[in-house]
């Protein structure tokens, strides 16, 4: 008998063993496989990602290079294929200070533009260089020069798009050779490379959140002491209006946050009446969520195109400044009764997000951690 019922406790123990495994695969795998946490990267200050014939392309500031990064799954950067696709020269006006780069589909070729110095933080300007290979991953990227309009002053930032079948560039810029004051200015492009006509400031720090510096704190040594600041200008068109959301204060505080520019769609976009300020930020720091400095920001679909997400750049603990602990995150967004977009507020690190939502079935999804 003691044989018996050891037999029996043990088949019993079996079977209780092999539910709760069971259990376990089913209740945790679906979920392993279809969420993310940020960030994305251990690092990558201004963060840029476009679409384009099934792939996303994406960008972040290295500072000695561009680099591009290939997936089809926008959140799963750390599996990307990436290239190094253009090395700067070691001297010379565009040497120095590769930042901000956006990689753009237009006039059916490629181009990337960045800022970039030659040595010297005065001197930065905006550069393009321009690849006519159906993957920008292939092929050759040739420079085609500075883009910049007739003042040709201190230019950083640069993003470009295209509305009402009129392309337009956008950047963070002084209005003299030496200024404590970045603005945002647009100017229309006659090609993805040419200015057409002079610049005009869409936005200027005027809100005390725009103001938040430490003169103490610079980005480079020969920086003047900015502490009002308007840059990071990206576009987010939707329905019948058209933002531009931008970053705000010194971004080596925490206090890096992001506001908007509001313009109907249709209006004249050079005029800086048609744009107006929203008077507080739409995104910034949570020290709950452990998310510090979050901005410099760009936008995406969902594979399926159903979703919004906003991609950013922030700080997972307090004064770690404007460096290398920038890491880019990613997280859906929703719109207001409006039509203005509603960020919330930013995920922590570590909490699992469901993915971007994709056209296949579930047991297709490639596993993300």
């Amino acid at each position: 008998m003691k044989i018996i019922r050891s037999i029996i406790l043990l088949c019993c123990l079996s079977l209780i063993l092999g539910f709760q495994s069971k259990t376990s695969v089913e209740t945790t795998g679906p979920a392993s496989a279809n969420t993310f946490t940020n960030p994305l990267l251990p690092t990558g200050p201004d963060p840029w990602i476009t679409y384009r014939a099934g792939y996303y392309y994406y960008m972040n500031t290295t500072g000695e290079n561009l680099r591009v990064w290939k997936t089809r799954i926008p959140v799963d950067l750390k599996n990307a294929e990436k290239k190094v696709v253009w090395t700067p020269p070691a001297t010379g006006p565009y040497s120095h200070e590769i930042w901000a780069p956006e990689i753009h589909f237009l006039q059916n070729k490629w181009y990337i533009y960045f800022a970039a110095d030659a040595g010297n933080n005065r001197t930065h300007r905006i550069w393009v260089i321009e690849n006519s290979s159906p993957d920008p991953m292939q092929g050759a990227w040739v420079m085609k020069g500075k883009v910049a309009d007739p003042s040709d002053k201190w230019a950083i930032d640069p993003s470009v798009f295209e509305a009402s079948g009129k392309m337009y560039l956008i950047w963070s810029g002084w209005d003299g050779d030496v200024n404590g004051t970045q603005n945002i200015y647009i100017a229309k492009l006659r090609n993805p490379w040419t200015v057409e006509g002079n610049r005009q400031r869409l936005s200027t720090p005027e809100y005390p959140w725009e103001k938040v510096g430490d003169v103490d704190q610079k980005k480079q040594p020969d920086d003047p002491p900015h502490i009002d600041v308007n840059e990071g200008p990206e576009i987010l068109s939707h329905d019948d209006k058209v933002f531009l959301v931008y970053s705000a204060s010194a971004c080596w505080t925490d206090h890096y946050e992001l506001g908007m520019l509001t313009a109907a769609a249709g209006s004249n976009l050079m005029d800086p009446a048609s744009w107006k300020k929203s008077e507080r930020p739409v995104f910034r720091q949570s020290a709950t969520a452990s998310v510090y400095a979050p901005g410099h920001n760009s936008f995406f679909k969902s594979p399926d195109g159903k979703q919004d997400w906003i991609l950013y750049h922030a700080n997972s603990a307090p004064n770690q400044g404007c460096g290398e602990h920038r890491a880019p995150r990613a997280q859906p967004f929703s719109w207001n009764a409006d039509g203005t977009p509603s960020f919330g507020e930013p995920v922590s690190p570590g909490k699992p997000i469901p993915s971007p939502s994709r056209n296949l079935e579930d047991s297709e999804r490639p596993p993300m951690d």
